[in-house]
């Protein structure tokens, strides 16, 4: 666990792995890539889950969070859906998640 505690979103006092939001967004038929990060929320200290989906198809936010809100509790939902063209990967091809927090 020591190397994902970083990982780990503290939302309203409860841990989410990103990567559980992660594999139940990336078998959606229209997502081609997914990433789920922790972004700062309206209580200091606190965050809410953002997906940034690269599209394989059409899909809108409300779709998407409607999906996770069928197969995850209510507090491991992404409020928010950012659609990009690509994931930004270091030379390595690790995700760089501190680019997708903004």
């Amino acid at each position: 666990m020591t190397g994902r505690r970083k990982l780990l979103i503290d939302v309203r006092g409860d841990k989410v792995d990103p990567i559980e939001v992660e594999d139940v967004l990336a078998v959606h038929p229209p997502v081609s890539e997914v990433v789920v990060v922790g972004v700062a929320g309206d209580v200091e200290g606190e965050q809410q889950i953002k997906a940034v989906v690269v599209p394989a198809g059409e899909c809108g936010e409300r779709e998407l969070i409607r999906y996770c809100r069928e197969r995850l509790a209510d507090y491991k939902v992404p409020r928010m859906v950012e659609f990009r063209d690509g994931i930004p990967v270091s030379t390595a091809g690790k995700v760089l998640r501190k680019y997708l927090v903004d």
